[in-house]
């Protein structure tokens, strides 16, 4: 018998079981005695409709798991030999099967789908983080970026040196428990609270560190929030702020000291020109009658043009020193050989105030790697101030002392002068300074001492030494470090 005919039959006689069982429900109902007959034909329907229900539950439930296996050993999608009952099933429910497998296919499609577009938006963002995670640690300058919520969402190390606080520990807390500047807290959340979708504000401030006042330019940067799908022409208004701290505390000081420098040279500049230019007014004048006095006048225009070419040059030295295109060519040299030599330059102007010089020098063979010319002016000028600032009749001595186991040659030039006060001691290599007390001993443009500092310790990064006692003298004196 086939599926169909079968199928048919159990059905058949599942609905005579069900007649005969409805039967036999209203007999009894009616309290009426069956006969012997009714009572057995009734019994027959009724396993007849039980066996039937039994057959169609067993078909049904066959074809169920036949689907479902096929269902299982399908990798990709589902082919029409998968999304069928075997022939005899139920046509609808073959119909709700097949809808339900596709439904079924079409919802896990669309879930992997997703998946792996949210997985490529994930690693998108992650990656722009890291970007952006990398550059700001990466700015040498402070950076704090902050939420709606005044919190602190990312910073890097020259902040948290900068404010003082520990930056694994101080992410995603509130401004205060972070920073102790009321000042910077405050211009962080008035710039959150600016109109306007973002701002920019540049403002300088002054922080109180550990080392010292130090002064920042703080630019602030109010951040966008996204705008909503429902309202795009709306902003949702600042999602936070980006301050970058730049500390432009040497800034400050080298515009400062630009200034000062300016200044000074100008003044410097004008004395010399001044005198020059009244000294040739009364030759012109016709001031100075004889020979004697127009020698005179000669030689004190010679004097100043040579002070003011000596200013020049020294400020030329110093600036070439300093912005580092100086050419300097070094060497093994022996200072004693410099020393013996700035010695005999100097000797007339030492002859002419009756001043004693003497030297001990090392053997030759010690040497230290250096430019020569630019020490031979170091030592010339120490020489030259020891001559100028020791009255007549003193005495001056050049040095040259070996140290084997530091590997230093040290260079002392002892005077027996008038001394420096021990207030001007700190800043006698500044530029254009000279000690009240003995500026008027000798003329000068005080920029000689700042050029040795220069030539010792930044060209040949050596240490300059000086002792002095008021009335007594002084010393100065640099060392280098000797050839290996």
């Amino acid at each position: 018998m086939s599926r169909t005919k079968l199928v048919f039959a159990a059905t058949l006689a599942t609905l005579a079981g069900g007649a005969a069982s409805l039967c036999w429900a209203f007999v009894h109902a009616t309290n009426a005695s069956p006969s012997p007959r009714a009572l057995l034909a009734a019994t027959v329907c009724f396993l007849i409709s039980a066996i039937g229900g039994i057959a169609v539950m067993g078909i049904l439930r066959r074809d169920c798991n036949t689907l479902t296996a096929r269902l299982r050993a399908s990798d990709g999608p589902l082919q029409p030999a998968a999304r069928s009952l075997p022939q005899g099933g139920f046509a609808f429910l073959q119909r709700a099967l097949t809808e339900l497998a596709d439904s079924a296919e079409r919802a896990v499609h669309d879930a992997a789908f997703r998946t792996k577009e949210l997985e490529v938006q994930l690693k998108v963002a992650t990656a722009e983080r890291q970007h952006a995670e990398a550059i700001i640690y990466s700015i040498s300058d402070a950076v704090l970026v902050t939420d709606a919520f005044d919190e602190l969402v990312l910073a890097n190390d020259a902040a948290a040196r900068t404010f003082g606080f520990e930056l694994g520990a101080a992410t995603h807390k509130p401004l205060d428990q972070v920073l102790h500047d009321p000042m910077v807290i405050g211009m962080i959340r008035q710039a959150r609270r600016g109109e306007g979708e973002s701002s920019r504000r540049v403002i300088e401030h002054t922080l109180h560190t550990g080392t010292g006042d130090r002064t920042f330019k703080v630019t602030l940067s109010a951040v966008a929030a996204p705008k909503s799908a429902a309202a795009p022409e709306r902003s949702a208004g600042p999602a936070g702020v980006v301050a970058v701290l730049h500390d432009m505390t040497r800034e400050k000081e080298v515009a400062e000291m630009k200034n000062d420098f300016v200044s000074m040279v100008s003044h410097e500049l004008r004395t010399p020109l001044a005198s020059i230019k009244a000294y040739v007014e009364m030759l012109i004048d016709g001031e100075a009658r004889d020979v004697k006095a127009q020698g005179e006048f000669y030689e004190v225009i010679q004097n100043e043009a040579n002070r003011l070419g000596r200013l020049i040059d020294n400020i030329l030295s110093i600036a070439r020193i300093e912005s580092g295109l100086v050419r300097v060519t070094r060497q093994p040299q022996s200072l004693s050989v410099i020393v013996k030599d700035a010695i005999e330059v100097i000797a007339p102007q030492a002859k002419q105030k009756q001043i004693a010089l003497s030297e001990k020098l090392t053997p030759v063979f010690y040497q230290t790697l250096a430019d020569r010319d630019m020490l031979h002016q170091a030592v010339l000028n120490l020489l030259s101030n020891a001559v100028k600032y020791t009255p007549v009749g003193g005495a001056v001595s050049a040095e040259v002392d070996v140290n084997e186991a530091a590997r230093k040659v040290i260079v002392r030039i002892i005077d027996t002068g008038v001394g420096i006060p021990p207030k001007d001691l700190p800043f006698v290599f500044d530029k254009f300074y000279r000690a009240e007390a003995n500026s008027r001993m000798a003329s000068g443009t005080g920029l000689g001492l700042s050029l040795v500092k220069h030539i010792i310790e930044t060209v040949h990064h050596g240490r300059m030494l000086l002792e002095s006692q008021v009335g007594k003298g002084s010393v100065f004196g640099f060392e280098l470090d000797l050839c290996e």
